[in-house]
């Protein structure tokens, strides 16, 4: 595996996927909404993580306050962390048994990145999947 790898990224973006958000927010000004949005709207299974909205739903998904809460597990985590707070987000989905993290645009952890990688999850840094999507071609 590899960081940033063009044919991991059209795989994991392929499928249809369990995707956890990380930093999800309810607030439309915010980035992390309109891609949870963008990824609800493209068919996958969202999970929203933000421990301040706990119990309510964004754009139809449902907000839990912990990587820990999602049950079954996610197969990525995105991540809408700053970049020194994505380790710890890293570290989560590695013990959580996601498939990979998705760190967003901007946030560079590359030690975090290579954790993740020697765990065997496929790492994508400073990349944003409604950006991707498209750009791939992997319009639903």
């Amino acid at each position: 595996m590899a960081i940033n790898d063009e044919g991991e990224i059209r795989e994991l973006l392929g499928q249809k996927r369990r995707i956890a958000v990380v930093g999800a927010s309810p607030n439309p000004a915010r980035a992390s909404n309109g891609v949870l949005a963008f990824l609800v709207a493209q068919g996958h299974d969202v999970i929203a993580v933000n421990p301040g909205h706990a119990g309510t739903t964004i754009h139809g998904a449902p907000v839990v306050a912990t990587l820990a809460d999602v049950e079954p597990p996610a197969e990525i985590v995105d991540i809408f962390r700053n970049s020194e707070d994505a380790g710890s987000a890293v570290d989560e989905a590695i013990v959580h048994g996601a498939k990979a993290v998705w760190m967003q645009l901007g946030v560079i952890n590359d030690a975090a990145a290579k954790r993740a990688d020697v765990a065997g999850l496929t790492a994508v840094m400073d990349r944003c999947p409604k950006i991707e999507i498209p750009r791939l071609g992997l319009l639903r």
